[in-house]
């Protein structure tokens, strides 16, 4: 089950269009590559917890030089990861240097395998993490409620 609050942000595009309520998911937490592993012997995997941290870090370094390296990588039913760039306009094809890439992202396009998420997912409507820590505050000051409020403002992280 994955938590998702709700918040009202503006249209950063047309400052006079009113607010609209969005969605944004809640991660439980991060995982690192050690609880990776744990998990994926927990599951029967066959090698053991340091052979998959070895593998895993070793892709992760291969894979950033052969992106640099300019390929794409597809790993598998997880999808792909692939290098793009921002850049400044210049007036003519002539003046455009590399000067002008600001950035490089790498980017992650997920596999037909996990496109279908929304049908597989189970979704629970939790307050956002600021208004439950004003809830909290507010119990653990002895209060009987608490003004979260102004904890849903655009802008704030929920």
């Amino acid at each position: 089950m994955i938590d998702y609050a709700v918040t009202l942000m503006g249209n950063p595009m047309d400052e006079n269009e009113p607010k609209k309520a969005y969605a944004f998911l809640q991660s439980r937490a991060t995982l690192t590559i050690d609880e990776i592993a744990d998990h994926m012997v927990q599951h029967g995997c066959q090698y053991d917890r340091g052979d998959i941290i070895a593998i895993i870090i070793k892709l992760v370094g291969c894979a950033k030089e052969l992106m640099l390296d300019g390929y794409r990588i597809q790993l598998g039913d997880l999808g792909r990861f692939y290098l793009t760039c921002q850049s400044t306009g210049a007036s003519t094809l002539e003046k455009f240097t590399a000067a002008n890439i600001r950035s490089i992202n790498v980017n992650f396009k997920s596999s037909k395998h996990f496109g279908d998420m929304l049908q597989k997912v189970s979704l629970h409507r939790a307050p956002t993490r600021k208004a439950a820590a004003a809830t909290l505050q507010a119990q653990i000051e002895g209060k009987t409620n608490a003004d979260w409020t102004a904890t849903d403002e655009e802008g704030q992280e929920p």
